[in-house]
């Protein structure tokens, strides 16, 4: 085994794994075989089932397919929002549709921080100057704080969004939070995402009817141009194509 792939098993480097870590390693490392190419409610199913209410669903609300999906084979489960104060009143919305309308029950987890109060402490417009740092206070930590009731979450990750996801398989073992992260539609396309929102009449952003490719916070999500990486219009100003959730 490579050093790379030990670290990312968490063998070397890293935190300690607890005993109950190694179990969920093993596990996740099973299922990511024996679910790679099983459609995304089996993948769902199996989480469900596995980890009970120790299972949630992460949503950035850009569309509410993960949820719907998810909602299905486990109604009532826990969707999980960031509320980072930044999102445009468009993602809200489908927050609130979610909320009203599938069976699910959406908690809404806030920064430590309000905007104000980050802007007394590190400056105003931090997102602009160290946006690494904004997407932390915002978006990591309180993840964070969200997962420590859960074993498992599921994500909304595409294999087809950008370059960065093109190897997300449908199980894995994070490390990092000792947890296993469950991806349903990795293998999906754009296109497969559109056909099951046509199909369930889906809630999704106004936005991307507008010339958004992915959509964030606002300060940092800009319109993207056609045949432009999905994910160009976030934080187009810095090295930088991911919010920290996700590495």
């Amino acid at each position: 085994m490579s050093a790379v792939s030990a670290v990312g098993l968490g063998l070397v480097g890293g935190p300690a794994l607890s005993p109950r870590a190694k179990e969920l390693r093993v596990l996740a490392e099973d299922a990511a075989v024996a679910l790679e190419g099983a459609p995304a409610e089996e993948i769902a199913r199996w989480a469900a089932e596995t980890f009970g209410d120790r299972f949630c669903v992460t949503s950035s609300m850009a569309d509410a397919v993960l949820a719907h999906v998810v909602s299905r084979v486990a109604p009532g489960v826990d969707v999980i929002f960031l509320d980072t104060g930044l999102h445009f009143p468009e993602t809200l919305k489908v927050r609130d549709t979610v909320a009203r309308t599938l069976p699910v029950n959406v908690r809404s987890i806030r920064p430590r921080l309000t905007v104000g109060q980050q802007d007394g402490q590190y400056g105003p417009r931090l997102f602009s100057k160290n946006p690494d740092e904004c997407c932390f206070l915002r978006k990591v930590e309180p993840l964070e704080r969200a997962l420590a009731d859960y074993d498992a979450w599921a994500a909304g990750l595409r294999r087809d969004e950008s370059p960065t996801r093109a190897n997300t398989p449908v199980v894995a073992f994070d490390a990092k939070r000792g947890k296993i992260k469950v991806n349903p539609i990795a293998a999906w396309s754009q296109a497969d995402v559109d056909a099951y929102i046509s199909r369930w009449n889906v809630p999704v952003n106004e936005l991307f009817k507008r010339g958004y490719g992915s959509i964030g916070c606002w300060p940092c999500t800009g319109r993207t141009k056609a045949g432009e990486d999905p994910r160009a219009g976030r934080w187009a100003m810095f090295e930088k194509t991911e919010c920290g959730l996700h590495t």
